[in-house]
């Protein structure tokens, strides 16, 4: 080590708390300079660590940016459970809306959106899983008899979260909780259960 590298605590050579302290440093590079700024010696410098340790361990500076904000931004979209479908669907994409509007958010939609071989195999985990998850809370409102028992869970979410996302990359429109209470309503309106033929 030469007297220009910083002092490595040996609690964070190996294992994870240099896992999260690496992780940790790396979103927090990310909210301040960016992506373009966000290089793996940056992020070895502001963890505390060698940038060997970090290529040894993530392999390429993507790999990196998708664990540090998969694993720290889960907790920004939990799973609500109120006990209404549409409350849930509004508190979930709010949430959504909020994180698609940081620094963090921004960088990791721009990953997930890369189309060439960069990312390989993880190139669109993020949005897709999250997405996959939020389909629990549709499936409940079947249970409880909110929806229509062959409601199809995963359009639901489509059907509100594809306009977030078309104004984010396409129209520039402005994302608020009152856009995400209109596409709710409208989204379950077509999913309620409806009364049978008269007899």
């Amino acid at each position: 080590m030469t007297s220009s590298e910083p002092a490595v605590p040996p609690l964070r050579r190996r294992g994870e708390p240099m896992r999260r302290a690496v992780l940790a440093a790396t979103v927090e590079l990310l909210s301040t300079d960016g992506l373009a700024g966000t290089t793996v010696a940056a992020v070895a410098r502001a963890a505390g660590v060698h940038e060997t340790s970090v290529y040894r361990r993530w392999k390429t500076r993507e790999n990196l940016v998708l664990d540090a904000l998969t694993t720290e931004l889960d907790a920004a979209l939990p799973l609500p459970d109120t006990g209404r479908v549409a409350d849930d669907l509004v508190r979930f994409f709010t949430s959504l809306v909020r994180l698609l509007g940081t620094a963090q958010g921004e960088a990791l939609l721009r990953l997930s959106a890369e189309r060439d071989a960069v990312l390989g195999d993880r190139r669109v985990p993020y949005w897709r899983d999250r997405l996959e998850r939020a389909v629990v809370m549709v499936r409940r409102g079947i249970e409880r008899g909110e929806l229509a028992p062959d409601t199809d869970a995963g359009l639901v979410i489509e059907a509100v979260s594809g306009p977030l996302f078309t104004r984010l990359l396409l129209s520039g429109a402005p994302l608020d909780e009152s856009l995400v209470q209109g596409l709710v309503a409208l989204t379950l309106d077509g999913a309620r259960p409806r009364p049978g033929p008269a007899r």
